[in-house]
């Protein structure tokens, strides 16, 4: 059974993935480390191919190290709802 604040996440991503294109880059790249600390943790992976805009999404999901994911979810949602207010 699915709880309450996974359920409130999937919700939260399905908003921000319609808003995506009217986001500022700041924005973005706060919800994707969230959303990427949120599904896996501390477990970082990152392509060395990577272009400078992967650079700066890796950079910030870094900055979220030690979060737990249960956090992060409250984080991811706690943005989208300020975002859609």
């Amino acid at each position: 059974m699915e709880d309450d604040l996974d359920l409130r996440f999937k919700e939260a991503y399905i908003k921000a993935s319609e808003l995506e294109e009217k986001l500022p880059p700041d924005i973005m790249l706060r919800l994707y480390a969230y959303y990427k600390q949120a599904v896996k943790g501390d477990r970082f992976t990152f392509n060395d191919n990577s272009d400078l805009r992967n650079a700066f999404k890796f950079n910030a999901w870094m900055q979220l190290r030690g979060m737990s994911e249960k956090e992060a979810k409250k984080e991811y949602i706690k943005l989208v709802n300020s975002i859609i207010k």
